[in-house]
């Protein structure tokens, strides 16, 4: 099958939202809540309509998406622009052939010739160190809730990023609604 990447419309939406809401539902850790983040997301100042993106399958059907947004890392003297990757999602029937791969890899690219600097990710700590994740606390850099330090990960787009980074990450406040 030949998965095509392009960015989400707006004509996209609910279809993204329908496929997230499938994506999370049989998930032990999920909330059942990452379609609603998604539309959140969209509406706020945080939102990059080029780092929204959606898989297309043979078919022309949204197989997958992906998401990332603003966020800042801020401690008592400075304050850096990262991202954050929330959520990737692929339809559990096509789940395990390469999708959100090739949505993590086309979503850090974008990423990076758009000047970021940096991607944060709250995820599954044996799946995201193969795209060159590390546990952010390598360089310093905290969640603002409780989550284990395996799962809370960091990439540089550009060697040496987060070198003179550290601090806690502020989420937008539409993640926590």
């Amino acid at each position: 099958m030949t998965i095509t990447i392009r960015q989400e419309v707006k004509a996209d939406f609910n279809t993204t939202e329908n496929l997230i809401k499938e994506a999370f539902a049989e998930l032990d850790f999920s909330d059942k809540t990452e379609h609603k983040l998604v539309a959140r997301i969209r509406k706020s100042d945080a939102f990059v309509p080029q780092l929204s993106l959606v898989a297309i399958d043979n078919a022309e059907d949204i197989v997958g998406h992906i998401l990332l947004s603003q966020i800042k890392i801020k401690d008592n003297t400075q304050s850096e622009a990262s991202l954050a990757l929330a959520p990737v999602s692929v339809l559990p029937d096509e789940q395990n052939n390469g999708i959100g791969k090739q949505l993590i890899h086309e979503a850090l690219k974008i990423a990076k010739g758009l000047g970021y600097q940096s991607v944060i990710v709250v995820g599954h700590e044996s799946y995201y160190p193969k795209f060159g994740f590390k546990p952010a606390s390598l360089w310093g850099i905290k969640a603002p809730f409780d989550v284990p330090d395996a799962s809370f990960m960091a990439i540089e787009l550009e060697d040496g990023a987060l070198a003179n980074i550290s601090g806690v990450v502020q989420y937008p406040s539409v993640f926590f609604e």
